[in-house]
């Protein structure tokens, strides 16, 4: 079994592999740093460690989010650090069985080698992230990785 966290982004639905979820936050105002690329919208504090928010629908769409009620945030952990992504809503908790986990076809994988299944469902497709892929593939990412080290060692 596969057990995913599963957010909505505009109108499709997405999985963050459970074992990589710190936790899922209320949307919070992120302090704003200058200098960082478009899709970093700033960091905020939580447990006490300074997490880059990212506008996931910026990353995957080219257009930013707007907040709702429902807008959270997605903390997860990457190989560097901890990164905090803005769904439009954390939906649930569910397992994927294998048989239901698709592999992405290999052209659209070049592109987003990011999206590591889907999960076909008889009434819904969710697309499966690897969230560590998706953030070191990022533009101006060692940017955020410096800022966020940086920062540690002057606290």
């Amino acid at each position: 079994m596969n057990k995913v966290v599963v957010f909505q982004l505009s109108n499709e639905q997405y999985a963050i592999p459970v074992e990589h979820v710190v936790s899922i936050e209320k949307m919070s105002h992120p302090t704003l740093i200058p200098s960082m690329p478009s899709y970093m919208l700033g960091v905020v504090r939580i447990r006490g460690e300074l997490v880059p928010v990212l506008d996931t629908s910026q990353i995957l769409y080219r257009c930013p989010y707007t907040k709702t009620e429902k807008t959270r945030l997605v903390v997860v952990h990457t190989s560097d650090l901890h990164v905090a992504f803005i769904v439009d809503d954390a939906k649930e908790i569910i397992d994927i069985p294998p048989h239901m986990m698709k592999q992405v076809n290999m052209l659209a994988y070049q592109q987003t080698p990011y999206f590591i299944g889907i999960a076909n469902f008889p009434d819904r497709l969710i697309t499966v992230i690897d969230p560590t892929i998706l953030f070191n593939h990022l533009e101006g990412v060692n940017i955020i990785k410096e800022h966020i080290k940086n920062e540690r060692q002057n606290t």
